[in-house]
């Protein structure tokens, strides 16, 4: 075969596709939970800020278990954990209705949903499709990986705001729960042989099974590695105050509820629009600029908003500029790991960015939780969140990045 047509394995974009279906799922019921706040609050009487601490566990949970789920997955193939991810992500989808404590709450949402969508996410998918990807093409199968989660919350948030309505809150969480096991056979598309396993009580096998975490070890010494975390957490924070808290702005701003779930629609539109451009862009420009570029682009788009009047159609030209890199961070992001330190624990690694991505998420969730209870709104969440945006596009730049190859730029 001519050098000039890169031979792709036979799967390749199929895996792709099948990790972007999962994704819709697993995003698409995790990017709508702003929308029971609500109901759950009318329903069990336990406040905001309880409901919103029970969010923001479940923020940083999605976060602590990406590295693990990444390592399992590194290690014996992603197929046996994400098929559990679904099945636990379901169990706790279907329990909350039962929750009528704070912990029950933390229990279902916090740990068990958490949990489950973070093994059905970005780490294993992304480092699976990774596996069976041209180098040059990795960035843009993590943009169309992306865009099935962007997908999802276009789907789902009018979908969880039509079934509350038409079947009530439980029945909403009860219909999640049944979608989400109706993925479970796009899992076995994602099928990998694990490595071949050495003698029992070799060296070989301590390396082995160390690797993922050895790896880790020798990346956290890495400084752009740890600035690419820096920039990650902003986005975290940025990202989970708006999912958790944006339905209670436009309540504030005496808008109909159909404003919120359509403005998360909107958002996820615009995102696979986003994600697709930015995996594209990561094979002709550096990914750090793109990363630069779109944080500034929020601390801008934030100062545009609390200057605007409080409109239905602020809120949906708000949800596009939003939407544009809402997580369309994610492709450059997993492309700067895989260039530090290439794609064998790609899913591990990518997964630790995440996990900082997420402790940022938790912050948010939770202060915003706290701001409203404390001040009756969301105003210095605003201006905190314009300020990090501000702070991750300048940690980005000194990120040692080798230059886009003049050769990898089409024509």
């Amino acid at each position: 075969m001519p050098a000039s047509a890169p031979s792709l394995p036979r799967n390749a974009w199929l895996v792709t596709i099948a990790a972007a279906a999962i994704l819709m799922v697993t995003m698409g019921a995790r990017q709508s939970l702003g929308l029971f706040v609500s109901p759950l609050n009318t329903a069990t009487g336990l406040g905001i800020a309880t409901i919103s601490l029970a969010l923001a566990v479940a923020q940083l949970m999605w976060g602590v278990v990406q590295p693990f789920a990444g390592a399992i997955a590194d290690r014996y193939g992603p197929v046996r954990v994400l098929a559990g991810g679904l099945v636990v992500l379901a169990l706790g989808t279907a329990l909350t209705p039962f929750m009528t404590t704070g912990f029950g709450l933390v229990l279902s949402l916090g740990l068990l949903s958490a949990i489950g969508s973070g093994a059905g996410s970005f780490s294993v998918l992304i480092g699976a499709a990774a596996q069976r990807v041209p180098a040059n093409k990795r960035g843009k199968a993590a943009g169309i990986i992306n865009a099935g989660g962007s997908a999802g919350q276009f789907v789902f948030a009018p979908l969880s705001q039509a079934l509350i309505q038409f079947v009530g809150w439980m029945g909403a969480l009860w219909s999640l729960a049944a979608i989400t096991l109706a993925a479970l056979p796009l899992t076995s598309l994602m099928r990998k042989d694990p490595p071949a396993p050495a003698v029992a009580g070799s060296a070989a096998v301590a390396a082995v099974e160390a690797a993922p975490w050895a790896a880790a070890r020798s990346a956290m010494r890495n400084r752009s590695y740890l600035l690419l975390h820096l920039g990650f957490f902003t986005c975290g924070f940025h990202i989970a105050f708006l999912v958790t808290h944006l339905p209670g702005e436009v309540n504030l701003c005496g808008l109909p509820a159909s404003v919120a779930s359509w403005s998360i629609a909107i958002i996820g539109l615009s995102n696979i629009v986003g994600s697709l451009l930015a995996g594209a862009g990561t094979e002709r420009f550096r990914s750090k600029y793109i990363l630069a570029a779109m944080y500034g682009s929020r601390a801008l788009l934030i100062g545009w908003y609390l200057m605007a009047p409080k409109t239905e159609t602020t809120f949906y030209l708000f949800a596009v500029g939003l939407g544009l890199t809402w997580l369309a961070t994610v492709p450059p992001t997993a492309a700067i790991v895989g260039k530090l330190f290439g794609i064998r624990y790609l899913a591990t690694l990518f997964g630790l960015t995440l996990l900082s991505h997420q402790l940022g998420g938790f912050l948010g969730a939770y202060l915003g939780g706290i701001a409203f209870v404390t001040t009756g709104d969301y105003h210095w969440m605003w201006y905190a969140d314009m300020a990090l945006a501000a702070l991750a596009a300048v940690v980005n730049l000194p990120i040692r990045e080798a230059p886009i190859p003049r050769a990898a730029v089409p024509a």
